[in-house]
């Protein structure tokens, strides 16, 4: 689990995040939205430890990551797994190489147990055949799942994904949606997801934190989300054309 308790992010006078508190539980896919502007990126930022905090605290399972030194961040982050809004992977490494290297980097593990480590997480995320491809010989969908199974392979207790769905088709990101539900569930992962595709809110939005000027705006889940009154979420779900439909049929069934 992870908290954020008043966290405030200045930069010199301009106050981009204002007392946010939040919870992203464990074992769950959260959700954090917001238009374009708005702070998500930057609250991410924050939790990550990319940005340090004005003020307030992130407590990782009641540690508090504002107070520790940079050698405990080094540690900290090791239990981490990061997405990227590309996949960014090593273009001149195989897939099974990409997946490999955090492991190269930080464990102390053997050449083959590294390498059958990597090859069980490119089993994970189905790609196992793939292995020796590079990454301008797969599609773009493959390429996130490389990333997927690189983000899991040091078996990270909190998952940080940056629009994980960016620039892929809906079919696609429905099978990155399920495969982040999945691990995320399975390992028992804390997984944090910035995104702005409102089918990953209808379809894994277990813990939804809504950002809106750089206040938090609401929390809740994706069938509060369909029921919500709040207008400034309305305003940016709805403007889905699967929102809109979803609306639309519940409100002839109360009506009926």
């Amino acid at each position: 689990m992870i908290e954020v308790k008043n966290l405030t992010k200045r930069f010199e006078d301009k106050t981009v995040l204002d007392n946010i508190s939040a919870v992203f539980e464990t074992g769950k896919t959260n959700l954090i939205i917001g238009q374009s502007g708005s702070g998500k990126t930057v609250l991410m930022k924050n939790i990550v430890g990319l940005l340090e905090p004005t003020e307030g605290q992130i407590l990782y399972d009641g540690r508090d990551f504002t107070a520790m030194t940079k050698k405990e961040k080094v540690m900290m982050r090791r239990e981490m797994g990061m997405i990227f809004q590309g996949a960014a992977l090593f273009d001149s490494l195989t897939v099974q190489e990409n997946v490999q290297f955090p492991l190269d980097m930080f464990s102390n593990m053997t050449s083959r147990e590294r390498a059958k480590r990597a090859q069980e997480c490119l089993e994970r995320v189905n790609l196992l055949d793939a292995r020796s491809k590079y990454p301008d010989e797969i599609s773009g969908g493959m390429q996130k799942r490389v990333a997927i199974a690189r983000a899991i392979v040091l078996n990270p207790k909190y998952l940080f994904c940056d629009e994980p769905n960016s620039g892929l088709d809906p079919k696609t990101s429905l099978v990155i949606d399920k495969l982040l539900s999945e691990i995320t569930r399975d390992y028992q992962m804390t997984t944090i997801i910035n995104t702005h595709d409102m089918n990953s809110v209808m379809g894994i939005g277990e813990n939804i934190v809504f950002i809106y000027k750089g206040h938090k705006e609401w929390q809740g889940n994706k069938d509060q989300v369909i029921t919500s009154t709040n207008k400034k979420l309305n305003d940016l779900v709805f403007a889905s054309d699967l929102f809109r439909k979803v609306k639309k049929v519940e409100m002839q069934e109360e009506n009926s």
